[in-house]
């Protein structure tokens, strides 16, 4: 297959340079995708897909333009590239336009042994079946269970190959495999929900669908009897699973298109500090297994690990060829593409310091004050970095648990939020994003 990619990347160029297009890269992705819902014992869905799509961007000088299509045919192919370049001469100029320099193209053009496709045959509709119902029969046998409202498996492969007039060729595999399960408690309006998920490169890898469908059983069944806390400044903990939104936050505010244009409350943060000082926050493209991690990006650079915080400072934006060459930087090897737009900044594998205390050592420090495990809405200002969501959690008074609560909304501003964040030691190395519970102190709960 990946022979078949590759000529169809190498068609689209030739008909690129045919239409008059100065520069061009091409992207094609072959994919499967199966997915199986269960409810109530019965099959409730069951979903597959499958097919190529391929993309073409193409420069004529300064102007670019970029499009997509499932057709493979010849005519299709050059109907594509002639439409691209009558595109870009129409487009908008840009400087920042322009592939990468050959001399700067990854040598790993391949998976690079990071172990991204799972080896063993793809599971079919039947396995994931069996699958989803074991995670729904897991979370019904936990007592206090009074429904399920779905319960999941899917699994997808993705291959894909890029090519540009720069010289570059490069494809590599990815494989994905997820279960998950909603449970419900309680009725009518006293029905509260939790959930448990888990997803991996390797099917091998993947939790068992009993423990997954037990687990989000007894979390359902710990938020039974729910109500809305108190409204005023407490301390705030975060939980491990919903913590690293806050980390997204600040990745987004780093991001150079948020930058370049203007629209981040980190605008002015080079340099300065973000975290308190002894956290780190980096990026590793090159952990295996990992949904996160690639060998180059999506303009063909060779891609590395590096601080994006280093001891609480910002040491750089998240950049790709085009918001480097508009900041007078150098790209961090973060382009990110799909077949029908053009490459934009985005991050991969990130890791956050952990701390040396446990999620209960910062309950018991916390003394009273929220600890949130679930989040509903958000208003997030990405400009100033207010920030405002509905959550549900439970209480906590004297440093244990008192009741599980809802309805509730927490709010307070990144930059400072951020400055006063104080790690647990809890975070799943398995993830993309390894974030642990995150204990933050004197925001505004408003409850009751």
């Amino acid at each position: 297959m990946t022979d078949r990619l590759g000529d169809l990347t190498e068609a689209l160029l030739k008909a690129a340079k045919a239409a008059g297009a100065t520069e061009a890269d091409a992207m094609a992705v072959d994919g499967t995708a199966i997915s199986v819902d269960v409810r109530q014992g019965v099959l409730e869905q069951a979903e597959r897909s499958e097919g190529i799509e391929i993309g073409l961007r193409v420069m004529v000088g300064k102007r670019q333009a970029a499009v997509s299509a499932s057709d493979l045919s010849a005519r299709t192919i050059a109907d594509m590239a002639e439409r691209a370049v009558a595109m870009a001469r129409e487009a908008p100029l840009d400087e920042s336009l322009g592939l990468a320099d050959p001399s700067d193209l990854a040598a790993v053009r391949d998976g690079g042994g990071l172990e991204l496709d799972d080896p063993a045959a793809d599971p079919t509709a039947a396995d994931l079946e069996r699958d989803a119902r074991a995670a729904e029969a897991a979370a019904l046998s936990v007592a206090g269970v009074s429904q399920m409202d779905a319960a999941s498996a899917s699994f997808a492969r993705r291959r894909i190959h890029m090519a540009g007039t720069n010289g570059f060729q490069g494809g590599y595999g990815r494989s994905s495999r997820s279960i998950s399960a909603v449970a419900i408690t309680g009725e009518g309006l006293g029905m509260e929900r939790d959930w448990a998920a888990e997803s991996r490169a390797w099917g091998a890898d993947l939790p068992s669908a009993e423990d997954i469908g037990r687990l989000a059983g007894e979390r359902a069944v710990a938020r039974a009897g729910a109500r809305k806390p108190a409204t005023g400044s407490f301390p705030v903990l975060f939980d491990e699973r919903i913590a690293g939104s806050l980390i997204g936050h600040l990745l987004s505010a780093t991001n150079g298109g948020a930058i370049v244009r203007g629209a981040s409350w980190l605008r002015d943060g080079m340099g300065k500090a973000v975290l308190p000082a002894g956290l780190s926050l980096t990026e590793d493209p090159h952990r295996p297994r990992l949904s996160g991690s690639r060998p180059f990006d999506g303009e063909g650079l060779a891609t590395r690990a590096r601080d994006i915080v280093k001891d609480g400072t910002l040491m750089g934006w998240t950049l790709d060829l085009g918001t480097a060459r508009r900041l007078g930087l150098q790209s961090t090897a973060n382009a990110s593409r799909g077949t029908s737009a053009p490459p934009s900044p985005a991050i991969g594998n990130v890791t956050l310091t952990q701390g040396t205390a446990s999620r209960a050592d910062l309950m018991r420090d916390m003394g009273t004050g929220l600890w949130i495990t679930g989040f509903l809405g958000a208003s997030i200002n990405p400009t100033t970095g207010d920030y405002s969501r509905g959550a549900s959690g439970y209480w906590v008074e004297n440093g244990a648990v008192v009741c599980p609560v809802n309805e509730c909304t927490v709010a307070g501003n990144l930059r400072d939020m951020l400055m006063r964040i104080v790690p647990a030691n809890d975070a799943r190395t398995h993830l993309s994003h390894v974030v642990p519970s995150l204990l933050i102190d004197g925001l505004t709960v408003a409850g009751t």
